[in-house]
């Protein structure tokens, strides 16, 4: 199976139910496939990489079991759901978000039997500390110090059919975020390599080039003789460039430093991928309250990922259900269709 086929079907690639061998086998695979296939002439490539591979799918399935049940996506229902109310400032944002996701539209498309879709409905988290106004009693503070959280630039990217397909998905693409960050760090040392062995080949030219300009035909064209210091200083730079080189290894050392890269982010999967379960308590202005406050609020649920790695990144998220009709079909451009014409 090719890079092409694991796309094509990743959401069989991750059962959140068991973990079998024929799924780590098969993940040990698409790890190898997705990083660099050449990992396969190293001895027991496949067995040695394997428990790293477990690790990971233990890891991701017990993250994927942890998340809570998809909640009710609609405009129709933002006026009496408090999470609603504080992801979204108004019901059309709701629409707004689910019609962006191509991914959504797609899935409908391809299954017109389906009324209703689930989602990860992704979102940047912000929090801030605010100057305001609080009720205690009678009595009004002002000037009071108080958090304040908001939600924006919501995504619906990740959807299935139902919520098992949606949990697949979910471990999936955790999965293949750690091949990333693992490829990531890979690709450092492949460059640092080639950057070498660059700079070998232009050392080596270099003073192949200042050697001709001595005695012979460089001084018949009369071009001055190079001075032998400049020819030292670049003998002792391509000495110095070799030892590095070698320090790297051969292309096997090296097949077995991208294994070795591949295992460790394999085997610690919670230093990239971290999911937490968040409660705030909000009034309608998204302001953190107390219990005790008699300030209108509400208990708001959602999950919080952080991703470390090359970029690291924090996201709140939540499962959800929506209608196939809050995606209202794609309007038709006339006017950017009138241009082909």
């Amino acid at each position: 199976m090719g890079i092409l086929d694991w796309f094509k079907n990743r959401p069989a690639q991750f059962d959140t139910n068991r973990v079998s061998e024929v799924m780590i086998r098969g993940a040990t695979e698409k790890a190898i496939t997705l990083t660099n296939p050449r990992l396969t002439v190293l001895p027991a490539c496949h067995a040695r990489l394997a428990p790293a591979v477990a690790t990971t799918i233990t890891f991701l399935r017990a993250m994927v079991e942890a998340l809570p049940g998809p909640r009710p996506l609609s405009s129709t229902t933002w006026s009496s759901d408090r999470a609603l109310r504080a992801f979204f400032v108004a019901p059309s944002d709701i629409q707004a978000a689910l019609c962006r996701s191509d991914n959504l539209r797609t899935l409908f498309d391809k299954f017109p039997e389906l009324d209703e879709a689930c989602v990860v409905l992704g979102m940047a988290f912000r929090e801030q500390q605010v100057l305001g106004a609080e009720l205690h009693g009678a009595i009004v503070r002002r000037d009071v110090l108080q958090t304040s959280v908001s939600f924006s630039d919501h995504r619906a990217h990740i959807c299935g059919r139902d919520e098992p397909e949606l949990r697949r998905l979910v471990g999936v693409q955790a999965f293949e975020y750690l091949l990333a960050q693992a490829l990531s760090e890979i690709g450092e040392d492949r460059a640092e390599r080639q950057e070498l062995e660059g700079n070998r080949a232009l050392i080596r030219a270099r003073l192949r080039l200042l050697r001709q300009q001595g005695p012979g035909l460089g001084a018949i064209f009369g071009a001055a003789p190079a001075a032998a210091s400049e020819q030292g200083e670049l003998a002792a730079q391509l000495q110095e460039n070799e030892r590095q080189l070698e320090a790297i290894g051969d292309s096997m050392s090296a097949l077995e430093t991208e294994l070795a890269a591949l295992q460790e982010v394999l085997e610690n999967p919670q230093r990239y991928v971290r999911v937490e379960q968040k409660t705030l308590r909000l009034n309608t202005m998204n302001v953190v309250t107390e219990k005790a406050s008699t300030d209108l609020a509400g208990d708001i649920d959602f999950s919080l990922a952080a991703l470390s790695g090359a970029s690291p990144l924090q996201r709140a998220f939540v499962l959800a259900r929506c209608a196939r009709s809050d995606v209202p079909a794609r309007a038709i451009n006339f006017d950017a269709a009138a241009r082909y014409l």
